[in-house]
């Protein structure tokens, strides 16, 4: 290329104010560097590793609060020149995903300290891989490039195989990990196929293209297939990462096989960053529609994220039934969970129609109140197996009497992941039912049909757990108590209790972060033969 193309290209890019708006992202990968320093220097001391990776992700939780503000009235693409569209971008979206998941991150590496710090002789390289799946999953959050979504998928995905069989001695971690890399692989072809489909029909990478595209043809002529064909095989790779029926079959054995501290952090990290990424897809795809009539193109693929969003439901709540392990039933549960938050992404609305980003907020909220649920859940379940050595659902036989300072909080996050008032999961399920229900359409009454069917169906597995802690009781002594532990469990209870009592703050951010993201308008030549990209 032209040294002097290449300079026009980049003017007016301004280098230094992207870098600032990306230093969550450079904190975390300056992180992973200094544990690969840390050893070298100091030794491989398991205390000086984590202390290393503590105060990298405060830093990054520190720089996504700062760099908030700067975002807060229109997301910009960084980084690229500005006929790139969404190489990379910060935006509200991408930015509020960065702050919750330092502050997860943060939790798993506490939890980590609780149960395995202790034994664990690996420590810089396991913690190298869970920044370096971290970083994948921010990056995820940040882009709506077709190329960059692959790579920000498996830089998540492959350090997550390599953790989930990290104990080399643990033949069901080793097996769990190498179905998970399978299902990988896979999927990563799938999508890969579908974003050379979708590059070769419209010449460009961008979603935002695709989309001006996709409204421009209004899906006639011969293209048609090819276009639905590669939108629903890129689909395959997103779907892998929510655990998204027909792409579930990792997540049971996968969590099951992992050390617990990794399933917490898969529940919940992977199938968020997954599912902000379909929507911001399907947002992007809305906001092509200049004409309302256009929107009626992409409604087989409305249809398509819907009914797989009920279908992972359902598979994932009756899966759950016959789980005698609580940490396989409670993988079930996140699948189930997955098409709850996944139907969200399947609320199709004109940008020029009320409630436009309603979609995306619930989705936000309810990715908060998941985090707290799932995070409480889980330490329980550490916390109880670390002392019996199993998680079968007998070890929690007269909880309430032997440990109430675990039973009380398992039983709010149980009844918060079912749905049930007063607790934050029953308002979290409650917005994406109202967003859902504002699409005054059939597809979105089925699924509010189905979101409440599965509810109900899930009530029997969750307080099967509930039972077992307090109506049945075999005279097991009591339960050591770990302090670090209790205030995690139940800090987790509390929040999903003022979470709900003070629901309007939450929905309030949630949709600033919503509202708040970066648009890039596609447009083409006179003789459409050149696409480019600006902010609207």
């Amino acid at each position: 290329m032209n040294p002097a193309a290449t300079t026009n290209l980049w003017a007016g890019v301004p280098i230094g104010e992207h870098l600032r708006l990306f230093s969550p992202l450079i904190a975390l990968v300056a992180t992973m560097l200094a544990i690969v320093a840390v050893p070298l220097v100091l030794g491989r001391g398991t205390r000086r590793v984590a202390a290393t990776a503590a105060i990298g992700v405060a830093l990054m939780l520190f720089l996504s609060l700062r760099v908030a503000p700067s975002v807060a009235a229109q997301g910009v693409s960084g980084l690229a020149p500005p006929s790139a569209g969404g190489m990379l971008i910060a935006d509200g979206l991408s930015v509020g995903f960065q702050v919750l998941l330092a502050v997860f991150l943060g939790a798993v590496l506490w939890m980590w300290w609780m149960g395995s710090a202790d034994r664990e002789q690996n420590a810089p390289e396991f913690l190298i891989l869970l920044l370096g799946s971290a970083l994948g999953m921010a990056l995820m959050a940040a882009t709506s490039n077709l190329l960059m979504i692959v790579v920000a998928i498996e830089t998540a995905s492959l350090p997550s195989y390599a953790m989930v069989g990290f104990d080399k001695r643990d033949r069901t971690g080793a097996e769990a990990s190498l179905k998970y890399m399978i299902f990988g692989a896979i999927s990563a072809a799938i999508m890969l196929y579908g974003a050379s489909l979708l590059y070769g029909l419209v010449g460009s990478l961008d979603a935002a293209a695709i989309a001006q595209y996709t409204a421009s043809t209004m899906g006639s002529g011969p293209s048609r297939l090819v276009l639905y064909l590669g939108l629903l095989c890129f689909l395959a790779g997103i779907a892998f990462k929510i655990s998204a029926v027909p792409f579930h079959f990792w997540c049971p054995d996968a969590f099951e096989g992992a050390k617990i501290e990794v399933t917490t952090w898969l529940s919940v990290a992977s199938k968020a960053a997954g599912l902000i990424l379909l929507t911001r897809l399907a947002m992007t795809l809305c906001e092509a529609m200049a004409d309302p009539r256009a929107l009626g193109v992409l409604s087989p693929v409305a249809w398509v994220l819907g009914i797989m969003a009920a279908i992972t439901a359902t598979i994932g709540n009756f899966s759950a039934y016959k789980q005698q392990s609580v940490k396989r039933m409670l993988a079930y549960s996140s699948i189930a969970h997955a098409g709850y938050m996944m139907m969200a992404a399947a609320v199709f609305v004109h940008p020029d129609s009320a409630g436009t980003h309603a979609g995306l907020g619930a989705l936000f909220a309810y990715v908060v109140i998941y985090m707290f649920m799932n995070l409480g859940a889980f330490g329980v379940v550490a916390l109880v197996s670390w002392e019996s050595g199993s998680d079968r659902i007998e070890e929690f036989t007269g909880l309430a009497r032997r440990a109430p300072w675990l039973a009380v909080p398992f039983v709010f996050c149980l009844v918060s992941l079912i749905g049930v008032p007063p607790l934050a999961g029953f308002i979290g399920k409650w917005w994406i039912l109202s967003a859902l229900g504002g699409l005054q359409s059939s597809l979105g009454w089925v699924l509010v049909l189905a979101a409440v069917v599965n509810t109900l169906i899930s009530v029997y597995f969750y307080m099967r757990l509930v039972v077992q802690m307090t109506l049945r009781d075999d005279a097991r002594p009591k339960l050591p108590l770990r302090i670090g532990g209790a205030v995690l469990v139940n800090g987790c209870a509390l929040a999903l209790l003022l979470l709900f009592v003070f629901a309007g703050p939450l929905k309030n951010s949630t949709d600033r972060y919503a509202r708040n993201w970066f648009r890039a308008t596609a447009t083409r030549t006179a003789d459409g033969s050149a696409v480019s990209l600006a902010l609207p």
